[in-house]
């Protein structure tokens, strides 16, 4: 049987489905800058939760007491800010470094 996996492969990639098999680059980069995007939130969001919890959750239980509440609001803020700067420089840096090409 000749009619497997690679048979298959460029059907979920066509322009339209009706593309006749042939790949669409542009399509392509673009669903994997969607899924790149994607993967940075959930890094970003992930990262920001264990630093935060470690740093404002003294002894977990069944509710957040207002101190805890305020903590993890504010080391959200902080963190967000921080990613924020960092990703301006760089993208800064990023378009600078790509002028000069």
């Amino acid at each position: 049987m000749e009619s497997g996996f690679g048979s298959d492969f460029g059907s979920d990639f066509g322009a339209g489905g009706g593309g006749g098999g042939k790949l669409d680059p542009g399509l392509i980069m673009e669903q994997v800058k969607v899924q790149i995007a994607v993967a940075n939130a959930q890094e970003l969001l992930q990262r920001m939760t264990d630093k935060c919890f470690r740093k404002c959750i003294g002894k977990p239980g069944g509710a957040l007491d207002n101190s805890e509440q305020k903590c993890i609001a504010m080391c959200m803020d902080r963190y967000m800010d921080a990613w924020n700067a960092v990703s301006r420089a760089y993208n800064s840096r990023l378009q600078r470094e790509r002028a000069n090409m």
